[in-house]
């Protein structure tokens, strides 16, 4: 029985008593919190529903939680059912309710924990998007973690996801970059805003060894223009094989510049004008964003007939409404914080609902650690730290798994001595280390003649049995939420705990006999506990892009 099972229950005996009267006639709930009590004496699960509901029903909210408790305890599975407090209710399963659900786990294997709350929704995922002047830093390999599992959570509550990566390819940043591999290829100092670092050099000696004519010897303007077009394309495609050797794919790139020479901008200030929400004012054209929330308006065009950068943005979120996206989210840098009104001003201006349409997610900086001293320098990149130095020092796994289990909203210090320990202080060692044991224990069962030919769910009685099938239990729940709050950081959390119950589970229940013994079935329900719980992990470990090792 599952936490949806006893919220089902719970709306039922709501309909029930409002149908005999002994409700008034308030609007039910679809649903009701069931929550994990913090003490276990107290029970398997609990809610709060009496203390939400009482109220609307003019009820005090003991006596509504009396109410419903008697209805509950003749439910099939509830063994006991406990008032507390001003009205938590408290529920304990019997065992073989509670163990039904290891069944159904390893039956449903991977779609177990996925949901329909997002079905029907098309969204547009964008991440990382860093610009094409160098390798990918710490921040964007950040994004591209948890971007990505985000993505993988949103599909897996069965939304229409496209990942999407947005190329700054036009502007100020790739003029410089340009004007850095021209100073490089003819043997001078990138200029003092330019690009350093050891790529440069790189990128400037590909450049030329891919160019049949003799670029140097173009006038300055052609020359840089020549290593613009070739070195963005090369970054281009050094991000992307990075990013693919990082287990990250892009359904769509984009690139910014098409904006200008397709005419997305102009049709983008055509339709804020029929809007009726632009205007000119000394010599330039701006939008009326401060109607919108935002602390002033904005200039779209410049005075000089130049496009400001909001001109960008304008066009390329009516542009992916206009691919028929509902959603579409941005993940951006700590450094664009104050770049939120803004947008949600554009988003309203253009008819859209802010918080719906558009979402805004700000993720904080990540910092790696040696030694207990922060890592500053990059052999490649000069002055930050790359994808590349993270992954060459930890590997994809660890990587992906550290940078997705913290929330975004925190600054990430990463110990890179921890993430290349085989121990439990390791986290990612911790839950794949659980997955692969549940594997070996599967082998060893079955060359003792251990299989899953039967079940009885009441067996599982073990204290941490019981401890083991609730986290299994709160797996979908999990899921959910991490959809809801966009927090994929709650699946790696819950797979620890899920670890951390199969390792005391797997410490006090043996699922093969002692030496000669025989083989119960006992023995073969607890294979299918054992299995349950590595198909958690590996759904969990999917999702997060991080692999389940058989053996380790």
């Amino acid at each position: 029985m599952t936490p949806a099972d006893l919220s089902a229950a719970i709306v039922r005996i709501l309909e029930s008593l409002q149908a005999q009267g002994k409700l008034g006639a308030a609007d039910l709930p679809t649903e009701v919190v069931i929550e994990r009590p913090k003490n276990r004496e107290h029970g398997d699960w609990a809610t709060n529903a009496a203390m939400q509901l009482a109220g609307r029903f003019g009820m005090n909210p003991r006596a509504f939680a009396e109410l419903v408790a008697g209805e509950l305890s003749q439910v099939d599975g509830i063994a006991k059912v406990d008032i507390a407090g001003p009205g938590f209710i408290n529920l304990t399963l019997d065992a073989a309710a509670a163990g039904e659900l290891v069944k159904t786990i390893v039956e449903a294997g991977a779609s177990f924990g996925r949901g329909v709350a997002m079905a029907g929704v098309k969204m547009n995922l964008e991440f990382v998007s860093a610009n094409p002047t160098g390798p990918i830093h710490l921040g964007g390999t950040r994004w591209a973690a948890v971007g990505d599992a985000l993505a993988r959570v949103f599909e897996a509550q069965g939304a229409d996801v496209t990942r999407e990566y947005y190329f700054n390819d036009h502007g100020a940043q790739i003029d410089r970059f340009a004007r850095s591999l021209l100073a490089r290829a003819r043997g001078l100092d990138a200029p003092e805003d330019g690009y350093g670092g050891a790529y440069i050099q790189d990128i400037a000696d590909r450049v030329l060894a891919g160019t049949a004519e003799d670029i140097l010897a173009l006038d300055d303007a052609e020359a840089q223009e020549a290593f613009r077009a070739a070195g963005v394309e090369l970054m281009f495609e050094e991000i992307r094989i990075s990013l693919h050797d990082f287990g990250v794919d892009f359904d769509v790139f984009f690139h910014e510049n098409s904006l200008y020479e397709s005419g997305a901008v102009d049709r983008a200030i055509a339709r804020l004008k029929e809007l009726g929400h632009m205007f000119e004012a000394e010599g330039a054209l701006w939008l009326r964003t401060s109607t919108f929330g935002d602390d002033r308006d904005r200039v779209v065009i410049k005075s000089d007939g130049d496009a400001a950068y909001i001109a960008g943005d304008l066009a390329y979120y009516l542009d992916k409404r206009s691919r028929g996206f509902d959603q579409c989210i941005y993940m951006l840098g700590a450094d664009h914080h104050g770049y939120v009104p803004r947008m949600m001003a554009m988003c309203a201006a253009f008819g859209d609902e802010p918080g719906k349409n558009l979402e805004i997610l700000i993720g904080q900086m990540v910092n790696l650690v040696k030694d207990g001293t922060p890592v500053r320098m990059s052999k490649r990149a000069g002055t930050v730290v790359t994808m590349e130095d993270l992954v060459d020092a930890v590997g994809v796994d660890a990587a992906r798994y550290a940078l997705s289990r913290s929330s975004i909203n925190q600054s990430l210090d990463i110990d890179l001595d921890q993430l290349t320990k085989k121990t439990n202080d390791n986290p990612v060692f911790y839950v794949q280390y659980a997955h692969a044991r549940t594997q070996q224990v599967a082998n060893n069962a079955a060359s003792l003649g251990v299989d899953r030919s039967e079940f009885s769910p009441d067996l599982l009685s073990h204290a941490s049995e019981g401890e083991l099938i609730a986290k299994l239990t709160e797996f979908p729940r999990v899921l959910g939420q991490a959809a809801e709050f966009r927090e994929p950081h709650r699946v790696a959390r819950h797979l620890e705990e899920v670890a951390g119950a199969y390792h005391r589970w797997y410490d006090n229940c043996r699922v093969t006999p002692l030496s000669g013994g025989e083989v119960t079935t006992l023995h073969r329900t607890r294979l299918w506990l054992n299995d349950a719980t590595g198909v958690v992990l590996r759904n969990g470990l999917s999702l997060l892009g991080v692999s389940a090792p058989e053996r380790m």
